[in-house]
């Protein structure tokens, strides 16, 4: 199995000539006000078997750019919806409704099930959602490899089971922005990470004994963000320190053959 990275917190993972996606987008306009189009991500390399999503805030799921790049019926595991009013949901409704328009063939699966999608094994594992939203974080095996994939969860007393079921991961894709958000419908705001920042992703990296440690969920080349969210300044920098000889960079597009 290889695995690239597209850009945010998207990858694509490659196996017997079928492809798969998580948390794949193409329109992050939601999350940056002065966003330019094709500036930090990439398209996957053909048509995908299946697509995950870790959750339904619209940085993660973008159901226009899955309806592109999805073979006919091709599923689309995803978590629960949010719980309460339309308030309360307010992070998730516009992939809700995007998702229905499209018609995808989108499930939703609770934590510890496993599915087979041709080449690959996946099992959703628990994640936190630091604004309170369902997510699921995913493990991906196929060739005898084994891949985690973390959304952008925060730090959780869960890395202990998954480890214990799954380690060791070839590769670990670990949130490191280290957001704090401070959001209209969150009041008062918390100034607690709402991610994970570089030294908890390399904490839960040495847990999961992640032979390599890939950094996600950043992108220093937008001009503008939305107010209200606050990043670490120099993600990839303190990652490389945190996490030491398991860090493994990779830039926007570039593969990461599991083999070697």
């Amino acid at each position: 199995m290889r695995v690239r990275r597209l850009g945010w917190a998207g990858i694509e993972a490659e196996a017997g000539g079928a492809r798969l996606v998580i948390d794949y987008v193409q329109d992050l306009s939601p999350l940056f006000t002065g966003w330019r189009p094709g500036i930090g991500l990439a398209r996957p390399g053909g048509k995908v078997t299946a697509a995950l999503v870790t959750h339904l805030h619209r940085d993660h799921t973008d159901a226009t750019a899955l309806a592109d790049v999805l073979t006919p019926g091709a599923p689309v595991l995803r978590p629960a919806p949010g719980h309460g009013d339309d308030v309360d949901n307010v992070t998730t409704l516009l992939s809700e409704h995007e998702l229905a328009g499209h018609r995808l063939a989108a499930e939703v699966v609770d934590t510890w099930s496993e599915r087979e999608i041709g080449p690959f094994r996946v099992t959703a594992v628990p994640s936190v959602d630091g604004l309170g939203d369902p997510q699921l974080n995913w493990v991906v095996e196929a060739d005898g490899q084994r891949v985690f994939h973390g959304g952008d969860t925060m730090f959780h007393g869960w890395w202990w089971l998954v480890a214990r079921r799954f380690s060791p991961f070839d590769a670990a894709f670990l949130p490191a922005n280290g957001a704090v958000v401070n959001a209209p419908h969150l009041q008062p705001p918390s100034p607690v990470l709402a991610a994970m920042d570089p030294f908890q992703a390399a904490a839960a990296a040495t847990i999961l004994g992640a032979r390599h440690a890939v950094p996600m969920h950043y992108e220093q080349d937008q001009p503008v963000k939305l107010p209200g969210y606050v990043e670490v300044a120099d993600p990839e920098g303190e990652f490389r320190e945190h996490a030491g000889k398991r860090a493994h960079v990779l830039a926007v597009g570039e593969w990461l053959d599991l083999d070697y």
